[in-house]
């Protein structure tokens, strides 16, 4: 028995050359081991309206176009990553604007600062979904009637496909295909028997695979878009006893997509902050990294919700309905109590939050008295202080930086100013910062800047009989992030989809097996196998062989009629074949 791989380099498998008796090529034993559509070149001088359309309803569902839309998509989203983006953080945008006189322009007709709602990144984004979706639709078709079909019939000259083998058996015909049959369907081979010839085929699954590959591209696509179209995201923080209603109005900064609702949308919900608990590494290289890092809630659902507790956890979120509470951040507040030039309290012991500004949680931001206060003379002022806070003060030598991220030794820094805020021009500013435009400095006894350094329990007095500004304490705050991003479940089910279709299209071969039994003109049955695959692969001739090892088996080689003068009499037992495989360049290995 030998098995040989009989293919000619440069020649493709499936159309293999004519034999010197004018034997037929391969046909339909040789196609369709694809669904990949057949490219046809259009007649260019014959071209209508219909014929144009037709032309380029197949380019823009070749492979082709549809890996030139993707590497375009691709180069589109580097812009979105490097160039600030309006629905992410506009005042980048805005700085960005005033900061760059000359590109700002020109990435505003470029639609740069809004890259995944422009006109341009939405056009190859729709093309490339139709590109897929119709290079899928007829793949799919295709390969639904392939598995419908039965597997080709075996050509003429099963000696001229890539892999054969052959071997006289004293078996009838009709017992080696049925042995044959048997095998192959025992293999997770689709078979069929037609005429004197067993035909199966293996290796759907690579199909099955780029489809499935294909068809999960367009389930990222759809899982994407739905996602920016209807994704909110906002961020509150929360003081410890303070509570959050799911409304946009409570959101300390909101932005959403282009179809979200917020008046109709957001899921209704509420939760208060009961507690923060951070605990921190005091030595070694690690010093002030957080290992405790919890925020404990209680939230409802609905108006009319139970109550229940939550403890939340950085990447353990809160979830509910749809939405998802992240814990993202912490700071302090100071509590402070103002009082004015007559003694009578404007702020009674409130809590200001304050930014931290490193790993240290060294803070700063604004604290902002617009009501009630009147200075020495009677009159009507707002007060102003900026804020710096440390909650590990580490002495004189240590300079206005935190030594440590925990309360240990809290210091308020404080500078004193007089006048407008600002607040009551209906121009929006930021709760951490001041806007000196109309403010007037409290001067101390040198004519400079007045400000402080006060530790808990301390006051500091302002200038002039102006009034007091008491330490009293301090409160800790958690920042959260409230994000609700449809379809992220189809984009992760989508992801693994493409991954696990890209390895079955890759590592998986389609292949076919003929088996041809025949009786020979001195009554001995002649049995041939051959096998064939979409590519040349080392895969085809090994499996043909050990196939063909099983079958050897049950219908075993008959003596040669040459050798039958020097065998003895009484000796029946029939040669043993010699199985090699001669490679495409004529090399033989035993």
């Amino acid at each position: 028995m030998s098995t040989t791989s009989n293919t000619t380099p440069g020649t493709d498998p499936g159309k293999q050359p004519k034999a010197d008796g004018g034997d037929q090529d391969l046909g339909a034993a040789g196609s369709q081991l694809s669904t990949a559509p057949a490219e046809e070149t259009p007649n260019l001088p014959s071209l209508g309206v219909i014929g144009w359309a037709r032309w380029f309803w197949r380019q823009l569902t070749s492979m082709r176009v549809a890996l030139i839309l993707l590497l375009l998509v691709s180069l589109g989203a580097i812009p979105g990553s490097l160039i600030p983006q309006d629905g992410i953080d506009a005042m980048k945008v805005e700085e960005f604007r005033q900061n760059h006189d000359i590109l700002a322009p020109v990435y505003d007709k470029l639609g740069l600062f809004h890259v995944y709602s422009s006109v341009w990144f939405s056009a190859i984004y729709i093309l490339l979904f139709v590109s897929l979706i119709g290079c899928i639709v007829p793949r799919t078709w295709q390969f639904v009637g392939q598995l419908r079909g039965r597997p080709p019939r075996a050509p003429r000259r099963l000696d001229r496909l890539p892999a054969y083998t052959t071997w006289r058996t004293d078996a009838g015909p009709e017992e080696v295909r049925e042995a044959a049959l048997r095998l192959l369907k025992k293999r997770r081979f689709r078979a069929d028997a037609a005429g004197d010839a067993v035909a199966a085929e293996k290796g759907y699954l690579r199909e099955v695979g780029n489809l499935a590959f294909h068809i999960a591209l367009i389930v990222l696509l759809i899982a994407f878009a739905w996602g920016q179209l209807f994704k909110y995201e906002g961020n509150k923080l929360i003081l410890e006893g303070d509570g959050f209603a799911n409304t946009l109005t409570q959101y300390d900064d909101f932005k959403s997509g282009n179809l979200f609702d917020p008046d109709h949308d957001l899921a209704p919900f509420s939760f208060t902050l009961k507690d923060f608990h951070g605990t921190y590494e005091a030595t070694g290289p690690n010093r002030g990294t957080p290992r405790v890092y919890e925020a404990k809630v209680t939230y409802s659902e609905g108006a009319d919700g139970a109550e229940k507790s939550k403890t939340v956890e950085v990447n353990k979120p809160l979830e509910i309905d749809g939405s998802k509470v992240y814990l993202v951040s912490h700071g302090y507040a100071p509590i402070l109590t103002v009082k004015d030039a007559k003694g009578d309290v404007v702020m009674d012991k409130q809590a200001v939050a304050l930014l931290p500004l490193d790993g240290n949680v060294t803070s700063s931001g604004a604290v902002k008295v617009m009501d009630g206060y009147r200075n020495a003379k009677g009159e009507k002022e707002q007060l102003g202080f900026n804020a710096f806070f440390l909650p590990t003060y580490g002495g004189e030598g240590s300079g206005m930086r935190s030594t440590f991220p925990a309360l240990i030794n809290p210091m308020l820094a404080l500078s004193a100013y007089h006048g407008d805020l600002g607040v009551d021009a209906g121009i929006p500013q930021s709760i951490y910062q001041l806007d000196k435009t109309n403010l007037k400095e409290f001067k101390d006894s040198d004519g400079e800047l007045f400000k402080k350094q006060l530790k808990v329990g301390e006051t500091m007095t302002l200038p002039n009989g102006a009034g007091s500004v008491t330490f009293n304490g301090v409160q800790e705050w958690a920042g959260f992030q409230v994000t609700q991003q449809p379809g992220s479940g189809w984009a992760l089910g989508g992801a693994i989809v493409a991954i696990f279709g890209l390895a079955g299209s890759l590592f998986i071969q389609r292949r076919r097996v003929w088996v041809r039994a025949v009786r020979g003109a001195d009554g001995v049955t002649v049995v041939e196998m051959a096998g064939l695959g979409r590519s040349e692969s080392a895969k085809v001739p090994e499996e043909l062989g050990d196939l063909a090892g099983a079958l050897y088996d049950q219908a075993p080689g008959a003596p040669d009629s040459s050798d039958a003068s020097d065998t003895p009499e009484n000796d029946d037992t029939p040669e043993t074949p010699d199985t090699h495989a001669v490679t495409a360049e004529g090399a033989e290995t035993k």
